[in-house]
């Protein structure tokens, strides 16, 4: 009986830590790694509902994370499965209930699934127990399903699932399900206004908001393990960071159509006026509730400003536009941020952002291809960007390029 209040108080506690992570990217990650610690399972996936598909939305594997060189991340496609019996997942998610296989390569004759084996067999990986629990939520409506793969003794040799160990693993479902779609809310509403920016300027897309957010979440991963930053931070941040970035260009709501929708370059005066939206999206996160908003209102005002100082909005006044006094002026503009001045937030975007642009079509130019996009910024590593911020930019490559087919056009 002890050992039972013991794992009901630790499953407790698990939920509590999930109910703090506000993005549903981050979220996703933190479900599953914790899902997996709790039964000690080698690897996992999570599905997430859309219509009547479950969409592959994240994944682990720590064998074959160790076949990695180190500081490498295990590289992904996400795809989506139709909710019938034909699938395990499928199944557990079309039934709402939790599927415990000792070996799924030993199925019943008598179930109507079946395992898949091409994963297997592309990466020579072998799949044994799995544990395949839906997503539901309080109104008992299934809105995803958390599989979980081989369980291991403490001889890491591969084990069935504990029958003991369902009714945790169940009330932490649970749990998830609640702490998902309240993530998903959140990013609903942020994707609400990047629609609402997008009325106003067409290469302010949902994928292009996404795309930098990830972009910006690996190069700030990179950076911080680079600097031997606790994990419990790494997670704080990647979660505010996330969230932030997609509202790096939201202050374009407010600049004229006849600038935004211009098909070719803005000339001086158009441009002056362009860059007012660091300012813009600033302001909207004035009334500060959370990190999250303090995040938002760095991201929005910085993310343009330059490693060299000639950047902008530099050192204004986000209210009132205004040079602060103190820091000079350059013929009644304001002095640019220089290097470290520049908040880590806004330097990291600022590549990310670039760096998409530079890979994406636009009304004046086409997309560049990807050896001029990679010498540009290198050749730009300290004077548009910060250095160090260049080079994980660079350690994070092949993630970033796995991004990019993640969310296309």
């Amino acid at each position: 009986m002890l050992h039972e209040k013991e794992s009901l108080s630790h499953i407790i506690n698990l939920s509590n830590e999930i109910a703090s992570v506000k993005d549903i990217d981050m979220l996703l990650e933190k479900v599953l790694t914790i899902a997996r610690q709790f039964v000690n399972a080698d690897a996992g996936s999570i599905y997430i509902k859309e219509d009547n598909r479950l969409r592959f939305n994240y994944t682990q594997n720590e064998t074959m994370q160790k076949k990695l060189p180190s500081g490498q991340k295990l590289i992904y496609s996400t795809f989506s499965i139709p909710i019938n019996s034909e699938s395990i997942a499928g199944y557990a998610a079309g039934c709402g209930e939790m599927l415990n296989i000792p070996d799924v390569y030993f199925l019943p004759y008598d179930v109507p699934y079946f395992f898949n084996k091409e994963y297997d067999e592309i990466t020579k990986y072998r799949t044994k127990s799995m544990l395949t629990c839906p997503l539901k939520n309080y109104r008992d409506e299934v809105i995803g399903v958390l599989q979980l793969i081989n369980a291991k003794d403490s001889n890491d040799d591969i084990i069935p699932f504990s029958r003991e160990n369902e009714p945790y693993v169940m009330h932490f479902a649970n749990s998830a399900a609640a702490a998902i779609e309240r993530a998903q809310m959140t990013r609903a509403i942020i994707l609400r206004m990047i629609k609402m920016a997008e009325l106003r300027d067409p290469k302010e897309t949902g994928a292009h908001v996404n795309r930098v957010a990830s972009y910006s979440v690996e190069i700030y991963e990179k950076w911080a393990q680079q600097r031997s930053i606790s994990i419990t931070e790494i997670d704080k941040n990647k979660d505010i960071l996330r969230m932030a970035a997609m509202l790096h260009d939201v202050g374009k709501v407010a600049i004229s159509d006849t600038i935004l929708k211009k098909p070719a370059k803005l000339d001086p005066d158009e441009y002056e006026i362009m860059k007012q939206h660091t300012l813009l999206g600033s302001r909207l996160f004035t009334d500060k509730y959370s990190e999250f908003d303090d995040a938002s209102a760095i991201v929005s005002l910085n993310h343009h400003e330059r490693w060299d100082g000639n950047g902008y909005p530099g050192y204004v006044n986000p209210l009132t536009g205004l040079p602060i006094v103190g820091y000079g002026s350059n013929k009644g503009a304001a002095v640019g941020k220089k290097g470290a001045e520049i908040p880590l937030l806004g330097r990291i975007v600022a590549i990310a952002d670039v760096y998409d642009a530079l890979c994406s079509k636009r009304v004046y130019k086409e997309s560049w291809d990807e050896g001029r996009v990679l010498e540009t910024l290198k050749s730009e590593s300290g004077k548009q960007f910060d250095p160090e911020i260049v080079d994980a930019f660079f350690l994070s490559l092949n993630m970033i390029k796995a991004i990019a087919h993640r969310y296309p056009e």
